[in-house]
């Protein structure tokens, strides 16, 4: 994934725990506008979301932040 990818799934990351709390869950829709303007990198997201780590649709948003800082 690359390095602009995993740096946007960090900060929206903090800012979901930031305002909702350690319990607050997400998609990796969380990390796009809510237009499809850039296809490629939601495809990186949702391949490194279902294919290679096969998470749920919703997961916790410190699950997702401590993957992504661990380089997984």
């Amino acid at each position: 994934m690359r390095a602009t990818l995993r740096q946007k799934i960090i900060t929206v990351c903090e800012q979901k725990i930031a305002a909702k709390g350690d319990t607050v869950g997400l998609s990796f829709y969380a990390f796009f506008a809510n237009k499809n303007d850039n296809p490629e990198l939601l495809f990186e997201a949702a391949t490194w979301w279902i294919k290679t780590h096969r998470l749920d649709h919703f997961e916790k948003a410190y699950k997702i932040k401590e993957m992504i800082e661990s380089g997984v």
